[in-house]
């Protein structure tokens, strides 16, 4: 009975999560902004929103299936691995959680590592600035290249419907909250960061120096970064001064949709940030 209502009420669920995390974190940065945009909203925010309707449309029409339904199946089913385990539901959840959380950290640095790939996600990096609409900035490949290793990964593992929708909307609501505009008290952000990933922190991923991009690759929890070394507390200029974006795209024109979903195909290369965590390690 509960998966039903979680197949029938998930896209609600995700939207009424979206719409009010984008409010929440757009107020935020009005009141208290971490840093001056360079660029006027009205130029940016019809493109990243835009996305966010076409990967949209692109998921349901490409895709029979979502995570949740496929969950589902896995549960009614017996497959995967948590399937399979005598655990406790709330370890079970709590875990499957982290699991998938742990399958988009690699995910992302994979994105970073493989040239084709980076083609494809750094049309994310190619913001000139960096607020919560830069958090639904994804080409629309990459969307379904993602949602490809993440229904992967629920056939593999097997979460609860429950586990999975969790995960996805901590997800969504995570990526707006961590590319937020928004000032945080810095010993507050000092303590956050051990637990959740901060806007401070993810955005010095985003930074044009391709050895600040290949770090803090984590979306939800900030644990992988430290374990795997890809960890970097601050920018080497400092937040204020930090420059955003790819150095390929700097013209305002690549704000435009059309521009940002040519981009993948445009350069003899993929960019600059190629390397992944080899070079972040250094």
């Amino acid at each position: 009975m509960i998966e039903f209502y979680l197949l029938q009420y998930e896209p609600w669920v995700r939207l009424g999560a979206f719409g009010l995390v984008l409010a929440a974190v757009a107020t935020w940065e009005w009141i208290a902004p971490r840093r001056p945009l360079a660029h006027l909203r009205r130029l940016r925010w019809p493109a990243n929103l835009g996305i966010v309707v076409l990967n949209t449309a692109v998921l349901r029409l490409v895709l029979p299936m979502t995570a949740i339904g496929l969950a589902a199946v896995a549960q009614e089913r017996g497959w995967g691995l948590f399937n399979q385990l005598p655990l406790p539901s709330a370890l079970a959840f709590v875990t499957a959680v982290m699991a998938l959380d742990f399958v988009i950290y690699v995910q992302h640095v994979l994105f970073h590592a493989v040239p084709a790939l980076w083609r494809l996600h750094r049309m994310h990096h190619a913001d000139l600035d960096f607020d919560v609409t830069t958090g639904a900035r994804f080409h629309p490949l990459e969307i379904l290249l993602s949602a490809g290793v993440k229904l992967a990964a629920v056939a593999a593992l097997g979460p609860s419907p429950a586990a999975v929708l969790a995960f996805e909307v901590l997800l969504n609501v995570s990526s707006m909250f961590n590319h937020g505009n928004v000032r945080l008290p810095l010993a507050l952000d000092r303590v956050l960061r051990w637990f959740v990933v901060t806007p401070d922190m993810h955005r010095v991923h985003h930074s044009v120096v391709p050895s600040e991009t290949n770090r803090n690759f984590g979306f939800n929890l900030p644990w992988w970064d430290r374990l795997f070394g890809t960890y970097l507390a601050q920018p080497a200029a400092g937040h204020e001064r930090l420059v955003l974006g790819v150095s390929r795209f700097r013209d305002a024109a690549e704000l435009r949709l059309d521009r940002m979903l040519l981009q993948p195909f445009r350069g003899e290369d993929g960019g600059d940030p190629i390397g992944g965590p080899k070079e972040a390690a250094h």
